[in-house]
């Protein structure tokens, strides 16, 4: 690999800086997008990390009965910390990955990066950042499906993906389904609930809001 693109990488990913550059001739970088084949879905045994340089990566489970959630997403800067887990515990990767969009992503041989792990404090430190930063968001995740009603989630979720500016989406009921961890079903009675009370109107794969107000008031209902 090139001092530019070591460089390029670093920048993206500080806590890379600090390896030799003797080191970086283990490392690849690969372009990789949605019709890319692969094979790192749940049961798996990795052969590499793997870092985003750019792009985004959907992190995934899939229940027996085919129900599907989204954990969260790798973009650039970050790492998967489940798949950091099943590498340092030498156990089958618990989860799948689905790349959405055109993305870089550094690939490390196993080996090589658990040498690092001990070799590096900054990419330690980063790495347990990262896993401090998931558990969270995956409890708060958990806690949102056990303890909060669909009408406060979906609302949240429509919310948070829109702005003043941006008022539409392009979703669709399935996708969303799949973000919160339900049935299309729940999600297009749910909607269609919205759109009689005003707040949005749907046309195929798209929703956009009219009534932003009415789902904040929605979500301080279930904050207060």
């Amino acid at each position: 690999m090139n001092p530019s693109e070591i460089k390029r990488i670093t920048d993206i990913l500080p806590c890379l800086s600090t390896v030799s550059h003797h080191d970086w001739h283990h490392a690849e970088l690969v372009s990789v997008g949605p019709s890319t084949p692969h094979r790192i879905q749940e049961g798996h045994m990795l052969q590499h990390a793997m870092f985003m340089v750019k792009g985004s990566v959907r992190i995934h489970r899939i229940s027996e009965q085919g129900r599907e959630i989204t954990l969260y997403r790798v973009q650039g800067g970050q790492s998967c910390v489940l798949m950091m887990a099943s590498i340092l515990g030498d156990c089958e990767y618990e989860a799948t990955a689905s790349i959405e969009v055109e993305s870089e992503v550094l690939l490390i041989p196993v080996g090589v990066f658990k040498e690092w792990m001990d070799h590096y404090k900054p990419l330690r430190q980063f790495i347990y950042q990262q896993f401090m930063q998931r558990i969270t968001a995956v409890t708060n995740l958990l806690e949102d499906i056990a303890f909060k009603p669909m009408n406060y989630r979906l609302a949240h979720f429509l919310y948070t993906n829109t702005n003043d500016d941006l008022t539409a989406l392009k979703i669709t009921h399935e996708q969303l389904a799949v973000e919160l961890g339900t049935a299309r079903e729940v999600i297009s009675r749910m909607l269609k609930d919205f759109q009689n009370q005003g707040i949005l109107s749907l046309s195929r794969g798209n929703i956009r809001l009219t009534d932003r107000l009415a789902l904040e008031e929605i979500i301080q209902q279930y904050l207060s």
